[in-house]
């Protein structure tokens, strides 16, 4: 981990503290089931009220995902939530997951309203790529076509050609790649590096990390995979590329569920954040899903492979930003409009992806 990766990894947990200490919420809470199925009721009601929709990341805990289900939303990759809350007939979105994800749902609905459990919920890719810094980074290099992640601010979407998911970026790197561009990179290194390896580009890559995945080492899987010789890994592209290099599988959340769906083993070594399992072991119920080790062990541990700000999505918080309204997505309208372009050529290009 860099150094500035652990400054963000130390910023995310003192945000995540002070936002459990406002709630004042003990962190071992656990709710009921009835404490469970009574906050539904209350959530779907508002839902209705406000002719709402809930959409939520794979990333979120499992009873904000359960409750995007049972109330007609949506639970997906980024790239799909951005298609669910645009083609969506509701006039409110609420969107759980990180600020990066309600600021696109904000620019590619303008006329919608846009609430988020928290404001504060953000991403150490976004915080590691400051739009004045790219910026810079961009100008030294005129003559490259600028290729943002999908985890980064309207600003820096706003400064990039395209934008891309990591369901997508092979396909769009190769496509600009056949066109002899040279491209810049941002944020993430780890998933810059696993595109370069898979379609040659020739890439400048922004230094940002993922926290989460960031944490996760070959040598532990390695030493997982002994204890279950018969087990599949699954893996991420943010990861390290030693980590890369061990997997039977790697892909974006939805591109892991579907292996979990087609490879034949029976126990699958999972490395990216937890919150997959809620739908992954729904498309594989009779499999047995094992989280990957992160470098940290016990109380040590720096992620224990849970985005901390994907956590900081809560029931109460859904329920609260419902009622008030205090937590709502702005984007300024110039911004959103330039920051839509790349955005819509990303979503353009993967419907062709689809047909």
């Amino acid at each position: 981990m860099n150094s500035a990766t652990k400054l963000i990894a130390n910023e995310a947990k003192s945000i995540v503290q002070a936002h459990l200490d406002r709630l004042g919420v003990p962190q071992e809470h656990q709710m009921s089931q009835q404490e469970k199925l009574d906050k539904f009721a209350q959530i779907k009601a508002e839902l209705e009220k406000q002719d709402a929709v809930l959409v939520a990341h794979y990333y979120c805990d499992p009873e904000v995902q359960e409750l995007a289900e049972l109330t007609g939303g949506c639970v997906s990759d980024s790239l799909e939530m951005a298609r669910f809350g645009r083609d969506h007939s509701a006039s409110t979105l609420v969107v759980a997951g990180v600020k990066f994800m309600g600021e696109t749902s904000k620019i590619l609905s303008p006329d919608k309203t846009v609430l988020m459990p928290t404001l504060e919920a953000t991403c150490s890719l976004d915080l590691g790529c400051p739009v004045d810094e790219f910026t810079a980074f961009c100008d030294a290099h005129p003559d490259h076509t600028v290729v943002v992640y999908a985890n980064t601010s309207a600003a820096v979407k706003a400064r990039a050609d395209w934008v891309v998911t990591s369901s997508c970026a092979v396909e769009i790197i190769e496509h600009l790649d056949s066109l002899g561009e040279k491209i810049i990179w941002a944020p993430d290194q780890h998933l810059g590096r696993y595109i370069q390896s898979k379609t040659g580009a020739e890439m400048l890559l922004w230094d940002g990390a993922c926290i989460v995945h960031e944490e996760f080492r070959s040598r532990g899987i390695v030493n997982m995979k002994a204890l279950y010789p018969d087990a599949a890994v699954l893996v991420h592209p943010e990861s390290p590329m030693s980590v890369v290099e061990i997997a039977d599988a790697v892909g974006s959340t939805s591109q892991l569920i579907k292996a979990a769906q087609t490879l034949p083993h029976q126990r699958l070594i999972v490395a990216t954040d937890r919150g997959i399992f809620y739908k992954m072991q729904q498309a594989v119920p009779d499999k047995i899903l094992i989280e990957a080790p992160t470098a940290g062990e016990g109380a040590t541990c720096r992620s224990c492979a849970h985005c901390p700000w994907m956590a900081m999505n809560e029931l109460d918080g859904i329920l609260h930003v419902l009622q008030h309204k205090d937590q709502e997505v702005h984007v300024d309208p110039v911004l959103a409009e330039r920051a839509k372009l790349p955005l819509d050529r990303m979503l353009n290009f993967s419907a062709g992806l689809k047909r």
